[in-house]
């Protein structure tokens, strides 16, 4: 098993060190779920809810908070991302929506953490607009799905 790299010689957690790596071209793909009640569901695809395009604002939310990542995660570098991507997915067989992130950049780290806040925060959006009518909704199976770019090369979740 490889060492935490976020730590020094002395167990002192310091930012990773990443300048002599050379820049490559980076992506990261992440899901997550937040399930709820059918009538709440029913909502949000209906398009009935009264604050407006729950999934749409989601969305917005998650890219925002992709390209924030450094300001909420506090060892991660800032990253000059080149695309974002989110697919929020209303299921009626989870009673959920399904939400899947896609961050590129291309530079000398990955943009893991980019991925999953971006999922994290348009999730919480949706839970923050359908929290009146559902406070039980609940988020899960938040993850990184694939990885690649960079020394240690692709990385894909087994099913």
């Amino acid at each position: 098993m490889s060492k935490l790299t976020h730590f020094n010689e002395s167990g002192e957690a310091h930012m990773v060190d990443v300048g002599q790596k050379p820049a490559t071209h980076r992506v990261a793909i992440t899901e997550g779920y937040i399930h709820m009640r059918p009538e709440t569901l029913a909502l949000i695809v209906g398009g009935g809810h009264k604050k407006g395009d729950v999934l749409g604002v989601a969305r917005i939310a998650g890219i925002m908070a992709a390209k924030k990542t450094a300001e909420l995660v506090p060892l991660c570098h800032p990253l000059a991302l080149t695309h974002v991507e989110l697919e929020l997915k209303p299921s009626s067989e989870r009673q959920a929506v399904h939400c899947r992130a896609r961050v590129e950049t291309s530079g000398q780290t990955g943009v893991e953490m980019e991925a999953l806040t971006a999922v994290h925060v348009a999730l919480l959006t949706v839970y923050d607009m359908c929290k009146a009518v559902d406070r039980g909704m609940t988020m899960t199976d938040i993850r990184l799905l694939e990885k690649s770019g960079g020394k240690s090369g692709t990385w894909k979740r087994k099913v």
